[in-house]
């Protein structure tokens, strides 16, 4: 396990989901944002949450520093800018866990909609921007932030996760596997992630609809 993993957005909704329930599982975890007062108040919160668990805030840049996973968690609007004022402080051999949806809201549109990005996938941009012997996959895109944070829930759906590098995936997935209901599922090289962030609009639409939060499950795997 790493020493500890960093949630870039870690004040958002999902990225605060995620940040409970790995921390709940005894994984020290390093919330990261561009306000590190921000950073500081939702560690806080986390703590509050789960007494048990080690949660520390920091600037984006700070939060990055030796962690071996880093999550990053924020709207598509700002993935590019994040990545860009993180340049210098990502380092090779990091695995960046892009978890960015690019959804026509971001540009004043709909939430169950996305927009087209040029690399094919918001995961693709991130790959395109990291740092050089920094490594991305995909992953999170169909898990509910609210029911993440609700620790009384019971989790039970899959991860699908997506990257060119089988030690890559295996790595991200001896972290999600450590979250009780969660079940890492391979779903090829990262460009396949231009079609799992097209599945968060779709879940989107059937929970408006439905009244629901539906996640996915991939049956016949055994």
């Amino acid at each position: 396990m790493p020493a500890h993993v960093c949630i870039v957005g870690g004040t958002g909704a999902l990225g605060f989901g995620l940040a409970l329930r790995l921390g709940r599982v005894g994984i020290p975890i390093v919330i990261g944002s561009r306000d590190a007062g921000r950073a500081h108040e939702a560690a806080a919160r986390a703590a509050g949450h789960v007494p048990s668990g080690t949660f520390t805030g920091l600037q984006n840049a700070d939060a990055v520093q030796e962690a071996e996973i880093v999550i990053l968690s924020v709207p598509f609007r700002s993935q590019s800018e994040t990545l860009t004022n993180l340049k210098h402080a990502l380092v090779p051999d990091q695995l960046l866990v892009d978890a960015t949806v690019p959804l026509a809201a971001a540009v004043s549109g709909k939430a169950t909609r996305t927009i087209g990005v040029w690399q094919g996938s918001a995961a693709q941009q991130a790959q395109e921007m990291a740092p050089h012997g920094v490594r991305v996959v995909s992953a999170f895109h169909t898990v509910s932030a609210a029911l993440l944070t609700d620790l009384d829930h019971e989790l039970d759906e899959d991860v699908l996760v997506c990257g060119d590098r089988a030690e890559d995936k295996a790595k991200l997935a001896e972290l999600i596997d450590r979250i009780d209901g969660l079940r890492t599922v391979d779903c090829g090289p990262l460009e396949m992630a231009r079609i799992i962030e097209q599945l968060t609009p779709l879940l989107i639409s059937i929970n408006v609809r439905h009244k629901v939060r539906a996640g996915i499950k991939i049956t016949g795997l055994g």
